[in-house]
Parts: structure tokens; C-alpha cells; sequence
């Protein structure tokens, strides 16, 4: 008789280190539910209450994170909401034509940032997300091992620690993980004292979007949609502390002298003073804790670019974080997160710094520069798509190594696809995505994390598409082995 050969049962894969996010804002969510939906264990912290507030300050989603939300399948149900501007008027004769643009999403769409945060959420908790409100990080430490975050609940709740192999700030601003991790946050305050109001109003504008800047004087005026308007106004000679009283008078008056009427403001439910700062961290990562959105950088509001390059800085680090946590990429593919997106974040510091001071140009001669940049937005091609692609986003491209394709880096449009499909569909779940002239098996093992189609054309290009939509790598004309060798280096 033959004894059967003795069998080995298959070490099972080790489970993904958890990841600990936090803040809930839209960067946090967007994040947090890219890191769900790749499968790896996810906490929330949030110190306020499981409220999503509708006093928010962003107002417009550009077309790039409009993408990034088509690639999650969210784009479709936000478009439903909000309304959508094919024009952005800025200051007086500075007016961007919005219809050009390479993108599905040719506008920018005016909704208030809570729609979004009641998309993320929702996607984040079917994801599985461990969402954990109320709870106010105190401290951290990390090891050669992971991150152990200090925490304590409202109302005299106990602290405790949470351990996690990777954290992520994106707790505004005041970041308590910034702090904890010694970072610091230089920069200024560009304007003092602007003014907050959600209004309604006896005459509405027959614009979407209103802004505009008179002498000292600044106003800008954008709908909720459910009755209530938004002011942001900001007068020069008006500096006060932001704990001062403001009074509806005051943003009638600011309003009056910047758009030339109040539109019969009544029955403001909320109003506030705050100030704008310019601020970015030096790093974006330490260690094992890494920053995103308003904790790594601030801005003035000019050009509605705070929540969008906080979504993109989310979507650019989420696949990376996901793919070291479950093995599948080194733990310096993390530093090209630091490397891609700290330049994007000093890019729109200083657009926005620059447009809000053009806004405000009470001298001649910056007067003079705000009427000569109109002019030349207005009139030249390439100062026009400059111009659009920084604020909408899709202008951005990511350094590529030496002798790259002339592709990887750059922003990849929604392709049409075989079969009648589309790129930024084939995107969702967090996959690669490789388009090929023709038919290509990728096998069983990358399946969960890629996706392969072909080109609806007859285009020869074989193309590796990132997660995020940014080519990872391309050939003109490639073998089969370049391409199992560009897949093993970028996929795992």
C-alpha cells in the first residue's frame, strides 16, 4: 500500500495593518474610503459629533475632482445636486471659459462642500469604515512598527490608544497629528476680519456664482439650494479680531459697496469673522504619519481650490498607502506622495495668494496688472488653458524618471474604451487600469487591483493607468515582456 506524499497547507496571507485617519472632512472621508475599499481596516477619528454642518466654506467642485468622484462613482449623484458653471468669473473683466476643457465635467459645480461630505460618508461607510466621532487625538508616538495614537472621548470618556501601522492627518488647519509630529506651519495671514453669513435674499442675483472687488471692498455670494446664500465679504479699512461681533448691517454694507447692492438681505442664521491664512508644511510625511488636505496646507478662498487639491491630495495617496499596507509595493513608493504633491500645494498657495491680491489692487500700477492679466487670459490661447488648468486641476502633471514615455506623469482623460465602456469607470475600486491594442491576460493574482481593456480606437499605445488617473507607464510599441516587467514594478 502507498502512503500519500504528506500535503502542506499554504501560510495564509496576513491580514493589512490598520490605517487611522483623521478628521472627517471631505480629504479624510474620500480617503479613508479609498483605504476601505481596497481592504484595508480603516478607522475614522473625528473629535466633533456625527453632524454633518451645513455651514461650510467651500462652494465648487473643479472638473479634476469631479474625475477623481467619477472614478469612485459618485460624480453622476453630486451632478444631480448641484448646478453646474461653465463660466468663473473672478474680478471685473477676468472671466474663465470653462467650455473647453478636455474633461467630461466642462464647468465647475456649485454645491455646498456637506453634499460632498454626504456622499464620502456614505461610500466610506459601506466600505466598512470604523468611524469613531467625538474623539480628540491628545498625542502619538510611533516606532520602527506603527503609530500609537493617544485619544479621549467627550464627556470625561476615558483616553485610550489606538495602534495603527500608518496615520494620516487631515484634521484642518489646527492639525493635533501636525502638532504631535513636531511639523511646522509657516506662512501668514493674508486677509484679517472677513466676513460669513448664510442669508436670504429679497432679489436674488441672476448670476450663479457673484463676486467682484471695489476699491476696498470684496463680496462674493454663492446659493445652498435651499433658500439660503453664502456672503464672504472683506473690507480694508475694517481690521478687527475675529471674536467681533458681526451684525447684518455690516454685511450689507460691505456687499453695497463691492457688488453695488444688497440684494434685500433678511434673516441671517448664522454669522462669523475669520481671517485667511497662507500656509503649507515643509514635509508632508513622518515616518509613518503623513498629512493631507488643510493639515498640510492653507489658502486663501480665491478660485474655490481648497476642498478640490484636498480631495486630490487624498486620492493620490490613498492607492500608494494601500498598496504598501498589503504588501504589494515598498514603503518609498510613500515618498513620491511628498514629492508629487507638496509642488501642488505650493502652485495654488501662490495662485490663490496672487488672485486674491489682484482682487484687492487699490494701487495703480497693480490695478494696471489686474487689467493686463484679464487681457491676457482673455485674449491668448495659452495664458487661457494655464490659467483654467491650474484652477480646475487637470492642468497638473507629476514628474516622471528620465526616458519615461512622454505620457507618464500626465493627467489620463476619460478614454473610450472596447466594448462602449469608459476609463474613469474601468478606474473604480481603486484599480490600475491597462489599455492595450489588443486583448491581454494580466492573470489571477493582480485581479483585485488591476483592470485591462482595450482602446476603443485603433490607437497602438499600450498605457498603465494609476489609480488615480495619472500615467504610471506607457509604450508606443510594447512586447509582452515590457509589459509584465511594467506591471510587476507598478502593480506588484
Amino acid at each position: 500500500m502507498t502512503t500519500p506524499a504528506p500535503t502542506s497547507t499554504p501560510a495564509p496571507t496576513p491580514a493589512p495593518a490598520p490605517v487611522i485617519v483623521v478628521g472627517a472632512g471631505p480629504t479624510g472621508l474620500l480617503l479613508a474610503g479609498d483605504l476601505a475599499t481596497a481592504g484595508v481596516p480603516v478607522t475614522l477619528v473625528e473629535k466633533r459629533p456625527h453632524r454633518i454642518s451645513n455651514l461650510s466654506r467651500a462652494f465648487a467642485l473643479h472638473a479634476r475632482s469631479l474625475e477623481q468622484l467619477d472614478a469612485r462613482g459618485l460624480a453622476d449623484e453630486l451632478e444631480a445636486v448641484g448646478r453646474p458653471l461653465d463660466r468663473l468669473r473672478l474680478f471685473g473683466r477676468l472671466e474663465l471659459d470653462l467650455t473647453a476643457l478636455p474633461s467630461r465635467f466642462a464647468h465647475v459645480l456649485v454645491l455646498p462642500q456637506y453634499e460632498v461630505e454626504k456622499a464620502l460618508e456614505r461610500r466610506a461607510a459601506e466600505a466598512g469604515v470604523d468611524f469613531r466621532f467625538e474623539t480628540e487625538v491628545t498625542g502619538l508616538t510611533q516606532d520602527a512598527d506603527g503609530v500609537t495614537v493617544q485619544v479621549r472621548g467627550d464627556g470625561g470618556a476615558p483616553a485610550e490608544a489606538l495602534r495603527a501601522a500608518y496615520v494620516v492627518g487631515a484634521d484642518g488647519m489646527r492639525s493635533a497629528v501636525r502638532e504631535a509630529v513636531g511639523l511646522p506651519f509657516p506662512g501668514r495671514s493674508v486677509i484679517r476680519s472677513v466676513v460669513l453669513a448664510d442669508v436670504r435674499l429679497a432679489e436674488p442675483p441672476e448670476t450663479l456664482l457673484t463676486v467682484n472687488a471695489v476699491g476696498d471692498a470684496f463680496a462674493f455670494l454663492a446659493p445652498f439650494g435651499d433658500g439660503y446664500h453664502r456672503v464672504i465679504c472683506w473690507h480694508r479699512g475694517h481690521d478687527v479680531p475675529d471674536d467681533t461681533p458681526v451684525g447684518l448691517d455690516e454685511v450689507r454694507e460691505i456687499t453695497r459697496l463691492a457688488l453695488g447692492r444688497d440684494f434685500g438681505m433678511y434673516d441671517a442664521r448664522w454669522l462669523s469673522r475669520f481671517h485667511s491664512d497662507e500656509r503649507q508644511a515643509p514635509a508632508y510625511r513622518v515616518g509613518r504619519v503623513l498629512l493631507a488636505g488643510d493639515a498640510a496646507h492653507v489658502h486663501s478662498p480665491a478660485g474655490g481650490q481648497g476642498m478640490n487639491t484636498g480631495l486630490q491630495d487624498a486620492a493620490n495617496l490613498g492607492w500608494k498607502l494601500a498598496q504598501v499596507v498589503t504588501g504589494h509595493a515598498p514603503r518609498a513608493l510613500l515618498d513620491t506622495y511628498q514629492a508629487e504633491r507638496h509642488p501642488v500645494g505650493r502652485s495654488v498657495l501662490r495662485s490663490s495668494g496672487g488672485l486674491v491680491r489682484l482682487a484687492m489692487a487699490g494701487r495703480p500700477w497693480s490695478r494696471a496688472l489686474r487689467a493686463a492679466l484679464a487681457g491676457a487670459v482673455t485674449t491668448l490661447a495659452p495664458a487661457r488653458r494655464a490659467a483654467t488648468g491650474q484652477i480646475t486641476g487637470i492642468g497638473y502633471r507629476y514628474a516622471a524618471p528620465r526616458g519615461s514615455h512622454r505620457l507618464v506623469g500626465t493627467r489620463v482623460p476619460d478614454l473610450a474604451l472596447a466594448g462602449g465602456g469608459r476609463l474613469y469607470e474601468a478606474l473604480r475600486g481603486g484599480r490600475f487600469v491597462l489599455v492595450t491594442p489588443q486583448p491581454y491576460e494580466a492573470g489571477p493574482g493582480r485581479a483585485p487591483r488591476l483592470a485591462t481593456a482595450r482602446w476603443a480606437s485603433g490607437r497602438r499605445t499600450t498605457l498603465l493607468v494609476r489609480p488615480d488617473g495619472y500615467a504610471a507607464w506607457a509604450a508606443d510599441e510594447a512586447d509582452p515582456a515590457a509589459v509584465a516587467a511594467a506591471l510587476a514594478a507598478h502593480v506588484g
